[in-house]
């Protein structure tokens, strides 16, 4: 009897088994739907040729009309290498699509954008810069996603001084916004300022850098940041470029040591580095500290732990209160930056989109709600509206 002849597909298809998970992804999560109507010769001819002649005629003529008569004012590119997906790390352009499809459907959901997914194969940053620059003609915004430090702050960094669009790397811009939102309610809730706190930070990544960064331009007290080594400071020779940079901002009191030598006292810990942080370290901090301890799918501190030590726990994680989710920021600070054509996202924009954010819930405070809820409607329609702002303030704003 001849051997049975088993499709490799159907082979795949069988091991899933009933997990929703695939269920749900099946054919994958989004598709191009049109705005217009197509029932006939007559709408084809306005959709198609000969009418839409006329409009591509006007766009060459004055090319700031492709904003009010193409989805460009309302669409970003989604752009992975695949080199840092969720805590998956170096999986690759292909394996990443899902992630980069749930980031569009993200934001069509809760910012009303629509957005492409598009997995690069190529981790060369001239190419992906090369890459990009060349597709930017036919969006309002690129969001950089899941790309391995430090190659994307020069990435990031590159295209926004080439585009005259919004260029905007998630994993850092989005989290720090978020966190800075979550960190001004606790501060709020246990009537402290930011410029009494002193925060240390454990991950000098994309997130942890950002993170840094925005705390200090909010006037947050002191901000020390740690990575394997222990203190990033002045003195320290083992650091890349990032890395001294970071140093030379947040190195003002000489601090040293390792992480456990920082948290001794300190009243805020954010955690974005993955890896565990023994409870004594976290029962050395300050009386009422607050501990965002952000890792998935394993949170540097258990909740459960942290919450004996602190006033205010916050993580990564849906299952827990206080998630510092990105899908808190990213969605409105794209609306309101294309919606008044802003050629970049400031730190003015940054810091408007966390006050905004906080803003939502502070008057509804308590130690399990610092931050809304990524279903709260109220959102995206505040963030946006205070990018906007912002944006307008800044004169950089375009319409």
């Amino acid at each position: 009897m001849a051997s049975e002849i088993i499709n490799p597909r159907q082979e795949a298809l069988a091991a899933e088994g009933p997990d929703p998970v695939f269920a749900l992804h099946r054919g994958g999560k989004m598709a191009v739907a049109s705005t217009v109507p197509l029932r006939d010769t007559a709408d084809l001819s306005l959709a198609y040729t000969p009418g839409v002649a006329k409009v591509c005629s006007a766009i060459a003529e004055r090319p700031e009309l492709v904003h009010d008569y193409t989805w460009k004012s309302q669409t970003v590119a989604v752009v992975t290498d695949g080199s840092a997906v969720l805590g998956l790390g170096d999986i690759g352009p292909e394996a990443s699509l899902p992630v980069m499809e749930g980031k569009a459907i993200l934001f069509k959901q809760f910012g009303g954008v629509d957005a492409v997914p598009i997995a690069l194969d190529v981790r060369d940053p001239d190419e992906i810069v090369e890459t990009v620059a060349r597709l930017a003609p036919s969006f309002g915004g690129i969001n950089l996603e899941d790309i391995s430090a430090p190659r994307c702050f020069e990435i990031e960094r590159r295209l926004q001084e080439r585009l005259d669009i919004p260029v905007f790397h998630d994993d850092q811009h989005g989290t720090a916004v978020v966190t800075l939102a979550a960190l001004r309610n606790a501060a709020l809730l246990t009537g402290r300022g930011l410029a009494e706190l002193r925060a240390v930070i454990s991950g000098a990544g994309a997130a942890g850098m950002a993170i840094a960064k925005i705390l200090v331009g909010a006037g947050v007290g002191e901000v020390t940041v740690c990575d394997r080594g222990g203190v990033l400071s002045r003195g320290r020779t083992d650091l890349n470029a990032a890395k001294r940079e970071l140093a030379e901002l947040t190195d003002t009191t000489g601090r040293s040591g390792t992480l456990g030598d920082a948290m001794a006292g300190a009243d805020v810990f954010i955690g974005v580095s993955g890896g565990t942080v023994p409870e004594e370290l976290v029962a050395r901090m300050a009386p009422g500290a607050f501990v965002f301890a952000m890792a998935n799918p394993d949170p540097e501190v258990h909740p459960e732990v942290a919450a004996r030590h602190a006033a205010v726990v916050a993580t990564g994680r849906s299952d827990f209160p206080n998630q510092i989710n990105n899908v808190l920021a990213f969605p409105g600070i794209f609306a309101g930056a294309l919606q008044v054509r802003a050629p970049r996202i400031s730190e003015g924009m940054k810091l408007a989109a966390a006050e905004a954010l906080a803003g939502v819930v502070a008057d509804e405070l308590s130690p399990s709600r610092v931050i809304p809820s990524p279903f709260d409607e109220r959102v995206a329609p505040a963030v946006s509206a205070a990018v906007a702002r912002a944006a307008r303030a800044e004169g950089i704003a375009r319409r």
